[in-house]
């Protein structure tokens, strides 16, 4: 990857395919299996990390959304 271009989600997942096709095919040689693993167990966790932050955006919309229905509620009664 460039180091000036900005790592999404999905371009993680599309060089993870890719690696791991190139493991599949046995074509690579040991050192570049073994960057290869590196490279991914990376981009692995940076994907991890994404998802954790998207599900947290989401339990914070959530609990915003239970509070504007409990407000709604209360202001009604």
């Amino acid at each position: 990857m460039d180091g000036e271009e900005i790592l999404t989600y999905e371009a993680a997942g599309a060089r993870l395919e890719a690696i791991i096709a190139r493991l599949d095919s046995g074509e690579a040689g040991l050192r570049e299996t073994l960057d290869l693993c590196r490279e991914g167990r990376t981009l692995v966790e940076f994907c991890a990390t994404e998802l954790e932050a998207v599900g947290q955006g989401l339990e914070e919309l959530r609990l915003d959304e239970l509070v504007a229905r409990l407000e709604s509620g209360s202001a009604a009664a």
